[in-house]
């Protein structure tokens, strides 16, 4: 554990790392690495859906992230492995006196199939929250990622006025860029309730699969986003070599199940698998 100095306060803070491989044998996705230092870790592996998908559910025991507080996460995926990776419940980020850090490392081999879903971050008023996401995909290396965010806390009316949030997010394709995105939301900012900003929208989301999907599908996914009973806008835009659906919503929960009824949609189309939601999920 570290203990960094701010303005002359004691203030304990952790340095968590998690490292993952997967290799296919056969007809298994198995885990040949899982290393952790601090407290960030797997629990045991899940065969869910069969021996083909690797299932793992990312730890952070504390609960939250503090001022000063850095996760390191590297994962690789080694050629035709398939693993699924995702969280027990949301990713706290609290108020601090200073900034607390994020890296996500990915590569995903040729023929591999890496599934990120974690659930949402919650990032109160007065955090410091910074991310970095750097992924690289190898020959025909597939990615189904997402990620939610809410600013402050919806529902106990707490308004993000304080601190920041900012992300980077890199992704590539044998070295070429993808997709590059960074974002940085200030406490009180005036994007926050403008037009062209979040528009009063606490929850954002976001959704990316390195795929190039049919027309009829693509408007099968944007009807999703008509329906009113979710209180969310949404829609999707096909890029080269990669899919991105947005959403803004009034709380995470309508933002995921969002975001689930794309996946059940697009897995089975792009992947070649039903899409089964892991248990941890209704817990």
């Amino acid at each position: 554990m570290n203990a960094p100095i701010t303005q002359g306060i004691f203030t304990p803070s952790w340095h968590a790392e998690l490292e993952l491989g997967y290799a296919h044998d056969t007809d298994t996705t198995r885990p040949v690495m899982r290393r952790h230092k601090g407290p960030l870790r797997v629990q045991k592996h899940l065969y869910a859906e069969g021996p083909k998908v690797c299932q793992h559910i990312i730890v952070h025991p504390p609960g939250g992230i503090a001022g000063g507080d850095r996760l390191d996460i590297d994962i690789n995926l080694g050629e035709n492995a398939w693993a699924q990776l995702t969280s027990p419940g949301a990713a706290k980020w609290y108020r601090a006196a200073g900034p607390a850090y994020q890296q996500l490392n990915i590569r995903v081999e040729a023929g591999a199939t890496l599934e990120w879903m974690p659930q949402e971050t919650i990032v109160y008023s007065a955090a410091q929250a910074e991310l970095v996401s750097d992924i690289e995909l190898i020959g025909d290396g597939k990615l189904f990622y997402w990620d939610i965010v809410a600013l402050g806390r919806p529902a106990s009316d707490e308004r993000f006025d304080l601190g920041h949030f900012q992300a980077e997010l890199n992704i590539r394709r044998d070295g070429e860029l993808l997709w590059h995105e960074r974002q940085r939301v200030v406490g009180d900012d005036g994007l926050l309730d403008s037009p062209i900003g979040l528009d009063g929208y606490p929850v954002f989301a976001t959704l990316l699969l390195s795929a190039e999907i049919a027309p009829e599908l693509l408007e099968q996914c944007r009807e999703l986003a008509a329906d009113n009973r979710l209180e969310l806008r949404g829609d999707l835009s096909q890029l080269p070599g990669i899919l991105v659906a947005r959403c803004l919503a009034r709380e995470a929960l309508h933002a995921r199940a969002w975001l689930i009824q794309l996946w059940q949609l697009l897995r089975p189309a792009v992947l070649g698998r039903e899409a089964v939601p892991p248990r941890i999920w209704n817990t």
